[in-house]
Formats: C-alpha cells, structure tokens, sequence
C-alpha cells in the first residue's frame, strides 16, 4: 500500500493495485461517522463497439451497460453503498454482489420488463426529452446520443449471452476502481480488499480497444422540438465541441476553464440571469453544465420558459456583446474563488468525493489536484474559451412544446 499527501488540501489518499489488476484508493476521514464506498467499471452507455485484446471485434445493442443494479451513465457504472456501522461486512457484500454475476434466460426478460416501464417512464418525463433531444440534434454517429437504457426494441434482442459478453471484458478488476472514504482505518480497509481478492481467480486480460465510428463536426440538427405536456415550454441549448481526442491534463484543464466561462455567463449572479428573470424569459429552472470525455463534449444551457425564440434571440444578442468586450477582470476572480470554494466544501461530502475521483481517475486525471488548476487559470484562458466555445455554428437547439 502506498500514500499520497496533499499539503494544500490536508489530506492523505492510500491506494494499492491488485494482484488481479483492481485499483484500490481508500481515504480516511477521521471524525466523520459516515463512510462511503463506490465499486465502478470504467463502463456506460457509449461501449456497445469494442475489442478485447486478443478476442474478436464485438457489438452489442445499445442499452446494455443499463442492466444493472447501478448508477450507469455515458461512460461508467457505479455500484455504492453508504453506511455508519458494519463497514467491513457491507464493503465485502458490494465487492461479492458485483464480482458474481447470476444472469438466466428467465431473469434476463423479468428485467426486460422492467427496463422496458423504465423507458416509457422517461418517454413521458419532460426534462430528460429536451436533454436527450439536445444531445440527438448535436451528435449524428457517436453514440453519446443514444438513450443510456436504450429503446425497447434494442434491450428486447439483448441476451443473458450478450451480458456475460460485456461482464467478462469490462467487468474484469483490472478495468474497475474501487474507492472508500469516510471514517476508516486505511490498513485495515486494505488488508480486507486484499484478502477477498485473494480468494478470486481471474486471468489477465489485454486492453479494451472501444470502436467508434468518425463523428462529422457540425451538428446534425439545428433545432428539435417534441410535443408533450407541460405547463410551460422547455428550451435547452448547447454548443458541441470541434476538438475530441486531448490529453487528459488538457482535457482537465479545458473542463474547469469551460465551465468558470459557463458560470460567468450564465450563473445566477450574473447581468444576463438577472435580466432575463426580470423579463421573465427564465425562473429559477435556468442552468447550465459541462459534459466531457476524450471522444465527445458539449455544453447544455437552459429550462423553462415562456417563449423559446425571444429567449434564443436575447441570449444570443447579449453573449456577442460579451464576445466583443471580453470578461471583467473583477467578475473573472469572483467566479473563480467561487468555484474553487465550491471545490473546498465537496471535499466535506464523502459522496461527492467518491464520484468526482473515480469520474476523473477513469479519464486518466487526479481530482485532488484540480485546486492548482483553478488557481492558474486567467483571465485570457477564459476569454479563449468564449470565442472557442460559443460558437454559433456548433449550436443545437432542443425545445418541448405542449401539443
């Protein structure tokens, strides 16, 4: 077991691999009662193309990665529990339950069943239409614009085969983290995940080699708009990024820059929130986010609202002023320490320190050094951002209208 001291944040991590290939991080709090722990496969949605060193090219349909008992999203799945007492016989069930899978024919279309209710729940669910109608009209090929649980008639053809396919290549330990924070000893905790690995045979697996095909660089639809019931309309909007395929240091980097820009121009401090709120273009359902990952990333702006075009057309009209002027150097620092407090008080939430370090680890960067990397970006980088970023042409537009 090894240890990593981070001076600046008081805190120390412990890690170890595995002789079977599985990443271990523990990192006590001392004083908390809760701990907190989170079993993930490097993992989601956007696996279903892929190659296992030395085994044949596979695909599966699209929705598998969703049969799970689990947190699944584009690229991970996450299986976690959350305990004050009895830390070491739930940390053994969640390392048990995931390391044993049981799929049959019969359970396999139980689930089926469902997933199935779950889709058609989420058919009917207004805010995940015009989010997933966002991400449709940006993305033509990569299948970050495919429904996470699919569709019916995809996970109708999935096959308790099809799962034990996906199971064997990702859910081997070399292509899983296993992450404890909370009010745990760190050798105690290690000498336990040590020992129950030790009972498991598992060969070595080569890499995974995941198979997409080449994205076209422009949107695939401008505007999409779909008719279900809603008291007001929904309008989402986002920009998709030209650039895929950085660093993971540039990649770091490029996320929190991006979303310090996003926070200055649409942050609910801003001038353009608090006007549009008084013009009663936004409520306080209005925000914005940053998705990224080596292959894909884009941003999504918006909520309710009462009239989809006039509030596009403000938007637009306000951000090209900003375009032309720059941010202030006063509401860059503002936004900026901000942002880095809002770092600081995540580091008192053991569930957000568990999903944002396995978030960042499966993508090849530390959570625990995003503090210095706040802390150099300037002015100039998030003014870079502004004219990379908002770019009118890498504009998609979802709205959901009542019929």
């Amino acid at each position: 077991m090894e240890s990593i001291h981070y001076d600046n944040l008081q805190e120390t991590l412990y890690y170890e691999v595995m002789d079977n290939g599985l990443h271990v991080y523990v990192l006590p709090k001392p004083g908390f009662q809760k701990t907190y722990a989170t079993f993930a496969t490097k993992y989601g949605s956007v696996d279903n193309h892929f190659k296992v060193e030395g085994e044949s090219e596979t695909r599966v349909p699209d929705g598998i990665a969703h049969f799970a008992n689990a947190f699944t999203s584009f690229d991970q799945t996450v299986y976690l529990f959350s305990a004050t007492e009895n830390i070491h016989e739930n940390l053994e069930t969640l390392i048990n339950f995931v390391q044993n899978p049981y799929f049959t024919d019969q359970n396999v279309e139980k689930e089926k069943g469902i997933i199935g209710q779950e889709i058609n729940m989420y058919q009917d669910n207004p805010d995940w239409r015009v989010y997933f109608g966002l991400i449709e009209a940006m993305y033509k090929v990569h299948p970050v614009h495919i429904d996470i649980a699919g569709t019916v008639e995809s996970i109708g053809t999935i096959t308790k085969e099809d799962l034990y396919t996906c199971y064997n290549a990702f859910y081997h330990p070399s292509n899983m983290l296993l992450f404890v924070v909370g009010g745990v000893d760190p050798v105690e905790t290690m000498n336990l995940i040590r020992s129950n690995q030790a009972g498991k045979s598992y060969e070595k697996q080569g890499s995974i080699e995941r198979i997409f095909d080449p994205e076209p660089q422009g949107v695939e639809e401008k505007r999409r708009e779909s008719r279900l019931a809603v008291s007001l309309p929904k309008c989402l909007f986002g920009f998709k990024e030209k650039q895929v395929g950085l660093t993971a240091e540039e990649q770091l980097r490029r996320d929190l820059t991006t979303k310090l820009m996003m926070d200055l121009l649409f942050g609910s401090s801003t001038e353009l929130y608090q006007q549009l709120y008084d013009e009663d273009l936004i409520s306080d359902s209005f925000g914005h986010e940053y998705n990224s990952s080596p292959q894909y990333a884009f941003s999504a702006v918006g909520g309710d609202t009462k009239d989809p075009d006039q509030l596009l057309e403000r938007i637009r009209t306000e951000v090209d002023k900003l375009k032309a002027t720059g941010f202030q150097a006063s509401d860059f620092e503002r936004a900026r320490k901000k942002k880095m407090g809002g770092y600081l008080r995540m580091l008192n939430s053991p569930e957000n320190i568990a999903h944002e370090f396995t978030r960042y680890q499966f993508r090849g960067a530390d959570f625990f050094k995003v503090l210095p990397v706040y802390e150099s970006i300037t002015l100039d980088d998030v003014n870079r951002r502004l004219q990379e970023h908002i770019d009118w042409d890498q504009l998609a537009v979802s709205i959901v209208v009542s019929p």
